[in-house]
Formats: structure tokens, sequence, C-alpha cells
């Protein structure tokens, strides 16, 4: 008898262990518990912790709260401006009602990507290329919106959208490179002209300047032979402007005499005519003899 109590005791325990063993479950931090009652949903959401179940009856499906990052295969679509691109984007979503993520889709996490896929061919579609390159914040807001419509209805909430990259064809990238390279040509040349403004204001004034003391030009050709000097050539190039040769030529002109006092003119005394200038000629011939 005894013998028999034992056994049936034995035999309950272990009908008592493989029950709980069938019964128990865990459900992890991060993690809630659906339970389906001979197919019937039930209200209650098992939470984190030890939790019991009707084996056979009931079955338990967990469900990750967790913020899930799915990367979106890139899309090729035809921007509104007729260009070509690849379009990759990733996707962080995560579920807030589990019951909804398990009864209303059959795989939330398919469905979200195919529905981010979708939507990403159609924001390529209705944008340019300026503004998937420059404005993507404002495609991010609106890619989110587009997914986070129809997955409200699942459970799932759309946390982020982000574009990861934009791929362009290459004769794209060749002229997008010419246009970006035109435009610096263009500000240096802006900037060239206004540094040559700038110059020629300050050297008109400094030309101003030397014009009223000629011998500032002199100390500015002296510092010119001097900075030349100081590359140690063999060869001495000595430039002269034209204004220090008008200043040498002015300086070589001879100084205009002073005006004299006029003097008073001097009466010569004429002498008289001889009345027999034939006796006069013969007499000095006499004399020569």
């Amino acid at each position: 008898m005894v013998e028999e109590l034992v056994a049936a005791g034995v035999t309950l325990a272990t009908a008592a262990v493989v029950y709980v063993s069938a019964a128990a479950r865990v459900v992890k931090q991060y993690e809630r518990g659906v339970v389906f009652r001979l197919g019937r949903l039930r209200p209650t959401v098992r939470g984190p912790g030890f939790t019991m179940i009707v084996p056979v009856v009931d079955k338990l499906r967990k469900v990750n709260m967790q913020i899930v990052t799915m990367p979106v295969p890139g899309q090729e679509g035809i921007t509104r401006d007729n260009v070509t691109v690849r379009v990759d984007a990733v996707v962080y979503f995560k579920v807030t009602s589990p019951a909804d993520a398990v009864v209303q889709v059959e795989d939330y996490r398919f469905a979200v990507s195919q529905m981010a896929q979708t939507s990403l061919r159609s924001i390529i579609g209705k944008s340019e290329l300026d503004d998937l390159l420059s404005n993507r914040e404002k495609l991010n807001q609106g890619l989110e919106l587009m997914i986070d419509s129809p997955a409200v209805e699942w459970g799932v909430t759309i946390d982020r959208v982000e574009i990861k990259d934009v791929s362009l064809p290459e004769t794209m990238k060749r002229s997008m490179a010419r246009q970006a390279e035109a435009d610096r040509e263009r500000r240096a040349r802006v900037i060239n002209a206004d540094a040559e403004l700038q110059a020629s204001k300050k050297l008109a004034e400094a030309a101003q300047q030397m014009a009223d003391t000629p011998a500032a030009l002199q100390l500015r050709l002296l510092q010119t032979v001097v900075a030349v000097a100081a590359e140690k050539n063999s060869t001495l190039v000595l430039p002269f402007p034209v204004e220090l040769l008008r200043f040498l030529e002015k300086a070589q002109q001879p100084v205009p005499p002073m005006p004299s006092v006029p003097q008073q003119p001097v009466h010569e005394q004429i002498p008289a005519a001889d009345p027999h200038p034939n006796s006069s000629t013969q007499e000095a011939n006499s004399r020569q003899e």
C-alpha cells in the first residue's frame, strides 16, 4: 500500500513538473507576450518576467518592442527633371501595439519593408535632383509620413527615415563637376578683378602723392633696387620710370640769365672828312717807300 502511494506521489510530481515546464514561459524585458487561447486573442498582453499559460490550449507569441533598423534596398527612378538616380534609405521603427502587430498584418517587418520601397520610389518621382542632393531633411519627413500612415493600423510607429545615398550616372557627375568648376572660376575672376580695382585705386593715390613730391619716386626706386638685390642674382635689371626721366630732364635744363640794367649809349666821335683825299694817299705811299 505504501509503495502504491509512493508511486502515485512520484507520478503526480512528475506530471506537475511536466505541466509546469510546459506552461511556464519567460518574457524578456524588451518583449511582450500575446496569448491565443483556442485561436482567440486574449485581451491581456503578458509583460516581461515569468508567466504561465495553459498547455495545448494557449499559445504564446512574443513580440519584440525594440527599435528595428531596416535598410531599404536601392531603388532606381526618374526624377521630375528627367534624371535617372538610385537612392538607398534606412527606416527606424518599433512596435507600439503587440496585438495589432500580430493580428492585423501577417508579417509586419515585410510589410514595412515593402511600404518603404514603394514610398521611396514615389518620392524620387516627385522630387528634383537638387532636392535629393541638398534638401534631404524635407524628403525624409515626407517619406516618414508616407510610411507611417498605413503602419499605424499595424501597431507600428515609424521613428525615423533617412536617405543614405544618391547614386548618379557618370555623365551627370561630370556635368556637375564642370558646373562647380565654372562657378569657382567665375568667383575667382570676380575676386581677382575686385583686387585689381582696389590696387589701381591705391596706385593712383600713390602716383598722385609722388607727383607732389618727386623725391619719393627716387626713394621708391632705391627700394626696388634693394628688393632685386636681395635675390642674389648675377644680373641686376634697374627699371627707370618715365617720371624719373622727366625729373632728371628738368634738372638739366640751364637756368635763364637775370635781366641786366640798360646802359646809356656812348656817342663816338666821327672824324671829319678830308677835303683832299688824293693828297693824303700819295703822302702815305711816299712814307712806305
